[in-house]
Formats: structure tokens, sequence, C-alpha cells
């Protein structure tokens, strides 16, 4: 009745289980994420034609917490489950950061991540099993995700680097750090430590990046077996618009962007915006070689791309500072 795939290893001192093919089989990707006795479910549904009228990925990741998960039931006055708490909205963003990067470019088909914690231990914090089986679950649903990623917890005990410390090892920890990566690169950080040394902030990222090599492996095991076939997804090449542009506002978007003042740059922007706009999208003409949609994310594209290459040509920033020198920080109390 089920086909059934699942992987095991272990990692921090705990197992770690990835399985899928038994709950919501009707998801694009669905995986069953255990480590001790937390235990979490990750969905993923993308639509399968882009939606109309955007030029961004519409792409929502939500983490649910029900008090069952820890065997409670809500009574008394509430009966039911609140509002999302900070904590799932922190995970979800926790969730959504790293992922959302790896998406293709130009994939604008609207993606749903829902996580949701069906047991928690108590011991193992259930947000780094959520962010991994998220990963394997996009891994497996065919949508265009160049991934996986994994992501570990790092604590610092007693001047050693621990991974994925429990709840009750927590409150002797100088660090909370969040990391999330390929197996190449990381995607991101977050963290709050007791005035560490960037050496040790350093070395706990990299810890991290290190020792979740082995989940991204059991979860590309587990693609060789129940993955899905990849969405056959083509990119649309604006490159000839890109360069067309380019030739029309390029100087004047460098100009723009030497201008220090907000105002006055975003003023300048904004002429050669409406300058792109009126050689591209002519008034009357019934079928435009580009709608507006199309021009306008092309310039937003080439306005990212003068900025960088002022920085890199010059090594200073849109204000006047170069790369090193720190925006000046002012801070009262009392107010």
């Amino acid at each position: 009745m089920f086909d059934i795939h699942r992987v095991e290893l272990d990692w921090g001192g705990r197992k770690l289980t990835l399985e899928t093919g038994k709950i919501a089989r009707q998801a694009d990707g669905a995986v069953l994420a255990t480590y001790g006795e937390s235990t979490v479910i990750a969905t993923v549904v993308s639509a399968k034609e882009p939606k109309a009228g955007i030029d961004f990925l519409p792409l929502t990741c939500n983490y649910q917490e029900k008090t069952y998960a820890a065997g409670r039931i809500p009574g008394g006055y509430f009966k039911r489950e609140g509002r999302p708490t900070e904590k799932e909205t922190l995970v979800s963003r926790l969730i959504d950061r790293p992922i959302r990067p790896l998406f293709a470019d130009g994939y604008r088909c609207d993606t749903q991540v829902i996580v949701t914690t069906l047991s928690h231990d108590l011991e193992n914090d259930p947000d780094i099993v959520a962010m991994i089986a998220a990963s394997a679950a996009l891994t497996l649903s065919g949508a265009p995700f160049m991934g996986p990623i994994g992501a570990a917890r790092v604590g610092f005990i007693n001047d050693e680097f621990v991974l994925n410390p429990q709840f009750d090892e927590m409150s002797e920890s100088q660090l909370d750090l969040v990391v999330a990566g390929t197996a190449d690169a990381v995607l991101m950080v977050e963290s709050e430590a007791k005035e560490l040394s960037e050496d040790v902030m350093l070395g706990a990222v990299m810890f991290g990046h290190r020792h979740f090599q082995p989940v991204i492996d059991a979860i590309i095991r587990l693609a060789e077996k129940a993955a899905k076939e990849p969405r056959d997804f083509q990119p649309a090449d604006h490159g000839a618009l890109e360069k067309e542009m380019l030739g029309i506002v390029e100087q004047d978007l460098r100009k723009a962007y030497a201008i220090p003042g907000k105002q006055e740059r975003h003023i300048a922007v904004d002429a050669a915006k409406a300058k792109v706009m009126a050689h591209f999208c002519l008034e009357g003409v019934e079928k435009p070689a580009y709608d507006k949609l199309q021009v306008a994310g092309v310039f937003k594209e080439i306005e990212g791309k003068i900025v960088r290459w002022n920085i890199l040509d010059t090594g200073k920033r849109i204000d006047g500072r170069d790369v090193k020198t720190v925006r000046q920080i002012v801070s009262e109390v009392g107010v």
C-alpha cells in the first residue's frame, strides 16, 4: 500500500531519521523527520503554472507547533490554538531565508512549505529538524530547487563547540548559533553570544557547516530513492532586452548612483526608469515587444548590477564610504 523510503544517521549523538511515502502523499514532496524523539512533518506544494502579474517568487513558509506535540490540549477559557507564537514566526523565517535564494531564477509558481511539529520531546528543539525536513521535502518535490541545504545549532560550552545542544545544556552555553547552507557554502547565520571573539564566532560557523554535511548526504540518498522527476522549467532569456536597456540608461544610472543624497538619487533613478518605460512601452502600440512587467523587472536587475559595478570599479559605496568603513552609529538613552 505504501512505498516508504527511509534514511537514518547518527548525528550529534542522536539518531536522525528522514522518511517519505506514508504521510501526505498528495503533496509534491513530504518528509517526516525525527531527531531524538522530536518529530516534524514537512510538506511542499508548488503550482504548475506561474502566477501572473508578479516579478518575485511567491514562496510561503509556515512552521507551526500544536500543543498536542508536547502532550497538552488547550482547555479552560481558551479551547483552541491561538495565533502563531513569536517562536513559530521566527522559525518560519529561519526556514525561508536559506531556501529562497536556491530556487531557479525566474520561477514564479506559488509555492508553500508547511512544517508541523508532531512530537516534541522537550530536549531537542524542533527548529533545526524543521529546516532539514523542509530541505528534504523540496529536494523530493521536483520543483527547481538547487539544494539540498543542511542546518545545525552550535553551542559553546567549557570552551568547546557543541553540536545541537539540548535544552538543559543551553543554560550553560555562551553561544546559540544557527547556521544553514549547502555542501559548498554558508547561506544563513543567526546567533546570540556572550561577547565571544571573532575567531570563536567564525569557528562556530565552520563547525556547524562541517557537521551538517552528513545531513545533506542523507537527503541526497533519500532523493535517489524517492525524488520526483524535475519539472521542465526554463527561465526566460532577457539578454537582448538587458543589452538594449543598458545602451539607453547605463550612464544615467551610473550618474544617479553617484549622488550621495537619497532623495535626489531616487529622483534621478525614477527619471531613468521613465525614460526606459517610454522607450519600450509605447502608448497605442497593440503588441509591444516587451510588456511593462518584463521591462520593470529587467530595469531592477540592471540597477543592482550597476550599484555592484560602481562599488567594484571605484571601491566606494553609494554614500561615499569605502568598503571597510562602518557607517557612523549614534545611540542615546533616556530619550
